[in-house]
Parts: structure tokens; C-alpha cells; sequence
């Protein structure tokens, strides 16, 4: 099944009321195992074919900060990370509080924000 060209170029998330976990679309590579969010057809790494695949709920905070500098759309603080989900890719995250996690913290993928961004949420 080949990948479309999503127009928003964050990460699609599955719905949060479907029941099931929430996870992000991506795609896995089979002949170097690459896992990648991008919407390409074959492996950035490798070149060989990329297949459809689901990554979450689980992640590993990578690193983390608390933005304070207002920028249209958006109104501080607000906490981001980057996130390295399970058997998946590493993506930038918001978070639903506006703690900073510690490195190495778990989280917890939860839905979208209002504005669309991935949000995740520390595990305890």
C-alpha cells in the first residue's frame, strides 16, 4: 500500500475516542528495520520499500523544555519534548501540563491539541 503526501506535515494521530490506544501513523522499513514518520515511499536509509505502520502509545522522554517567548498561535508556557516512542521514531511532543519531564521520564501518548500538535502526557 503506497504512502499519500499529507498536506500538514506534523504526524497523524488516531482518534482518541476510538477506544483503542492513541498512536501515530508512520511507516517501518523491513530491510533495516527503520522507522520513520515521513510519507515517503521508500526507506531514506536504505531505499528499499517502507510499510504502513502504527507507533505508540508508549515513549521515553529524550528532552524537554518549557517555551515562555510568545509566538503567534501559541500562548506560554507551554512544555514540549522530544519523545522516543516504542519500537518507533523520535517526535516532538507538547505536553498536557506545563511541567517540564525529566529525561528519560515516561509518557504517554493522549491525542491532539487544539491547534493539531501531538500531545502526550508523564506516566507515573
Amino acid at each position: 500500500m503506497p504512502l499519500t503526501t499529507n498536506p500538514d506535515p506534523r504526524p497523524r494521530v488516531t482518534d482518541a475516542d476510538s477506544g483503542e490506544p492513541v498512536t501515530v501513523a508512520g511507516a517501518s522499513c523491513h530491510a533495516c528495520e527503520l522507522a520513520t514518520l515521513s510519507s515517503v515511499s521508500r526507506c531514506p536509509s536504505c531505499g528499499e520499500g517502507l510499510e504502513t505502520a502504527r507507533f505508540g502509545p508508549g515513549g521515553t522522554v529524550w528532552s524537554s523544555t518549557v517555551v515562555r517567548v510568545p509566538i503567534p498561535g501559541r500562548t506560554p508556557p507551554y512544555a514540549v519534548a522530544y519523545v522516543d516512542l516504542d519500537d518507533g521514531p523520535r517526535l516532538l511532543c507538547h505536553l498536557d501540563s506545563d511541567e517540564r519531564p525529566a529525561v528519560g521520564s515516561r509518557v504517554r501518548l493522549v491525542g491532539t491539541t487544539v491547534a493539531g500538535d501531538v500531545l502526550v502526557r508523564a506516566t507515573p
